[in-house]
């Protein structure tokens, strides 16, 4: 199984909190660049998942993606354009995304499985791209 690279090493991570703990110091004395907004919130937003912690329907979606459908709503297998930029970057059309059934929901609620082209990419959001966890298959 290959797991996708992570959005940001441990060095460059503790690199960006050394470096933005002195701007936010000396926001009265002057008024520094505003730091990429994307930058913090993705290194917060992913997370890992064990796969027998999905709820049972994020495991339904996940056999429907691996049988190739048919799938519950038509935006189902659309390309997911990233526009939060909380996953990974990546070019177009390396995403997709599909509908995790919410019991009780009139609509398609706010749970999705996301897919890279990787073999086993698969993020879960439970609340609508805010935050997704990678879903660890081996657990």
């Amino acid at each position: 199984m290959r797991i996708p690279p992570r959005i940001v090493s441990v060095t460059a991570l503790a690199a960006a909190l050394l470096i933005g703990g002195p701007v936010a110091a000396s926001a009265s004395a002057a008024a520094p660049a505003p730091a990429p907004a994307s930058t913090a919130y993705s290194v917060a937003a992913v997370g890992d998942i064990c796969y027998s912690a999905l709820p049972a329907q994020a495991h339904d979606t996940l056999d429907l993606i691996k049988a190739g459908g048919p799938y519950p709503y038509p935006q189902d297998g659309t390309v997911f354009q990233n526009r939060e930029s909380v996953l990974p970057s990546q070019s177009s059309g390396y995403y997709h995304e599909y509908t995790v059934v919410t019991p009780g929901s009139p609509d398609r609620g706010a749970r999705r499985i996301v897919t890279g082209e990787e073999n086993q990419e698969d993020y879960y959001t439970a609340d609508h791209y805010e935050s997704f966890d990678l879903v660890d298959h081996s657990c």
